[in-house]
């Protein structure tokens, strides 16, 4: 609609106040209040709670897996910088909660204040407006009928809603009959829906910043802990703090599913990975299982999957044992920390994996990850003797001398082993907030999908007497979206009405 039919409307829709003699000075509270109510400072808010957001991603957090590395390759400014803004932990961050907390004010100040005008406007729409206003807008339309007011008044209320306008309202001003219809009202609300369910997604953060909880629990298959691990960076240094859990965490076994067998335990090689754990608190013991895209919940707690440890172990092992006197060998799978017994009594005991074998003590910080020299240890105890270790390597290291001498027997081969790292790291978060996110995000979706495919329609057709004894109709209306929409069910209703007289100006 074009400016002067909007300046007329608001003019029919808010009653006219006599114009104060002189405007009174705005009281402080005043003018705090219309600061916090204004558009513009929502979207200064907007803009950068989204600039938090976009460094929040463009800079690694502390919490997430690797930041260690991250933060040592920064230079010693960046990290004072970063540091003493809380970009490492923004999202918990004083003025994150602030610009949060002023933006949800702003939605609520925004809301009070702007509902009265749109309530007024859908309670007590504009029924007998100017002719001239009408015969200007975009889609008026005048047509004679042959029957008089009043009975083309019926023909009309009973047309208008045919054609899908409700809450017909009928109104006389200056020998003319006004005919207004609407429908989808209520859509002139959806704002409100809208911040709902924003300030309801706000609070679940909240909730989640202030009483959540975030750390990383590393096992290996048989530990137990109820130790979580979170990073801290405090300036130019990161320390490690522990969270204690309601509940003790067992490792009973970890799984990697790889695409080629022989290749490492690299991500670029790796189907998933699947760590079993037993939880033991008060109500009992419980069984679980985490997978790369498949979390476990347990008392508000979620357990993903994180990251692992780069050493190369062996989740199982099968052996070959070959009689030192002689005699057919035997093939032996032995599970990770298992025992198996032969024939004769001899016990064997699967005791230590190691992916890259050199005598004497491992590197803890080594990465074995590609097997360059595999072996396993043992523990072999005969029937009746004691126990003794040997080494399983193998084609690579089957000649060399360790490797050819007999204990308990017997000549040991690493014949096939399945490969696992050492330990899993599974990231264990709190987050008290999540269903009222979720609940937020749906509202949310709900309403946008309620405001933007839905319109108000809005009708008006005027009708006066012709010198012939007729009646001469002008109709016309407007929509706030979906015009095309509009525009259809208009024409169908011009066209039908056309069907009762005459048409004698169209827009």
């Amino acid at each position: 609609l074009d400016k002067s039919m909007s300046t007329i409307e608001q003019e029919l829709v808010s009653p006219p106040l006599a114009a104060p003699a002189r405007r009174s000075a705005m009281s402080p509270i005043s003018a705090l209040l219309r600061l916090f109510s204004s558009v513009r400072l929502g979207v200064a808010m907007l803009c950068m709670l989204g600039l938090a957001c976009f460094l929040g991603m463009i800079i690694m957090q502390q919490n997430v897996d690797g930041f260690e590395n991250y933060f040592a390759a920064l230079t010693p400014a960046q990290r004072l910088v970063y540091s003493s803004l809380g970009l490492f932990n923004i999202y918990h961050a004083w003025y994150f909660n602030l610009l949060l907390g002023v933006l949800s004010l702003n939605i609520v100040l925004a809301s009070i204040d702007r509902f009265p005008k749109t309530w007024r406007f859908i309670s007590r729409p504009p029924v007998a407006v100017p002719l001239r206003w009408l015969d200007r807008s975009k889609y008026a339309a005048r047509i004679e009928l042959p029957a008089p007011v009043e009975t083309a008044t019926e023909k009309l209320r009973t047309l208008l809603k045919r054609h899908g306008w409700t809450a017909v309202k009928t109104a006389s001003k200056d020998g003319r009959v006004f005919l207004f219809a609407e429908r989808g009202r209520w859509n002139r609300l959806g704002a409100y829906p809208v911040h709902v369910a924003l300030l309801t997604i706000f609070l679940g953060g909240f909730l989640t910043s202030e009483l959540g909880t975030t750390g990383n629990l590393p096992l290996a298959p048989g530990e137990t802990s109820d130790l979580i691990r979170e990073n801290v960076v405090d300036l130019n240094r990161v320390s490690e703090v522990t969270k204690k859990l309601p509940f003790k965490v067992t490792f009973t076994d970890i799984e990697q599913k790889l695409i080629r067998k022989e290749g490492s335990l690299g991500a670029g090689n790796t189907i998933d990975w699947i760590t079993r754990f037993t939880i033991s608190d008060d109500n009992g013991s419980h069984d679980a299982m985490v997978q790369m895209n498949r979390p476990y919940d347990y008392r508000g707690y979620r357990f993903f999957q994180a990251s692992y440890v780069p050493t190369g172990r062996a989740r199982n092992i099968t052996l070959s044992l070959q009689p030192a006197g002689g005699g057919s060998p035997e093939n032996l799978t032995i599970e990770r920390d298992g025992t198996k017994t032969l024939a004769d009594g001899t016990r064997i005991r699967f005791a230590e994996f190691r992916g890259s074998f050199r005598m004497g003590p491992e590197d803890p910080n080594e990465d074995t990850s590609d097997y360059p020299n595999p072996a396993a240890v043992l523990q072999v105890t005969p029937a009746g003797g004691m126990m003794q270790t040997a080494y399983a390597f193998g084609p690579q290291m089957a000649n060399i001398p360790i490797a050819g001498k007999p204990i308990a027997g017997y000549l040991y081969q690493l014949v096939d082993f399945e490969k696992v790292s050492d330990r899993h790291i599974l990231s264990v978060q709190r987050d008290p907030g999540s269903n009222v996110v979720y609940i937020g995000f749906s509202l949310l979706f709900l309403t946008l999908v309620a405001v933007f495919f839905f319109s108000h329609q809005r009708v008006w057709v005027v009708l006066e007497n012709t010198e012939n004894g007729g009646t001469s109709s002008t109709v016309g209306g407007d929509t706030n979206r979906s015009e095309n929409a509009f525009v259809e069910r208009l024409e169908k209703f011009k066209m039908a009405l056309a069907a009762e007289g005459t048409v004698t100006e169209v827009k």
